[in-house]
């Protein structure tokens, strides 16, 4: 059995480095999400049935247009928190989070939309970490925008609501 002095503690939200290839990444720990996720680009299947991507993508300060070459991987058909279903290829990535240097299955998808480029998800947390989530090495910008909007709520009630949500009949839609 392992005690909670065999793990280490990381918080919602970490850096981590995958070796020579990128550092100072920042990554999402995410308890609800089975399984890990990294921003790829390129990702593409040679006639030798090599797969090859760059990590993150043009507009990243953390791509650097090398390329990565797997002989294993397989695909995987990954369902979104919003209920999508997507096949995403996988593959193992070796990675040091929270000092601890770990191989880890990603899936290979497009993050470019995402606040964070990774995700780490409970199978590569499981036996090795504990999540503790008031520690957060990044803050979140949403949390800054929504104390602005509290503001001007508070400040005119009815000139935040003409200025933010439209009635339609039925239902009050945002704006913004």
């Amino acid at each position: 059995m392992t005690t909670h002095q065999d793990k280490i503690i990381v918080g919602r939200n970490e850096s981590v480095d995958f070796s020579r290839v990128a550092r100072n990444v920042p990554a999402k720990i995410d308890t609800g999400a089975d399984s890990s996720s990294i921003w790829v680009s390129n990702v593409r299947v040679d006639k030798s049935g090599i797969l090859r991507f760059n990590l993150f993508g043009e507009g990243s300060p953390f791509y650097s247009g090398k390329t990565l070459k797997r002989e294993h991987y397989n695909v995987a058909v990954v369902r979104s928190a919003s209920g999508h279903q997507q096949l995403r290829y996988r593959t193992q990535l070796s990675l040091r989070l929270g000092g601890k240097r770990i191989r880890a299955t990603f899936n290979l998808s497009d993050r470019s939309q995402n606040k964070f480029p990774v995700l780490i998800g409970r199978r590569t947390l499981s036996g090795k970490f504990i999540v503790d989530v008031v520690r957060a090495k990044y803050t979140d910008p949403d949390t800054t925008m929504t104390k602005e909007l509290n503001g001007k709520l508070s400040k005119d009630p009815y000139e935040f609501y003409k200025s933010y949500y439209k009635k339609d009949g039925v239902s009050l839609r945002r704006k913004v």
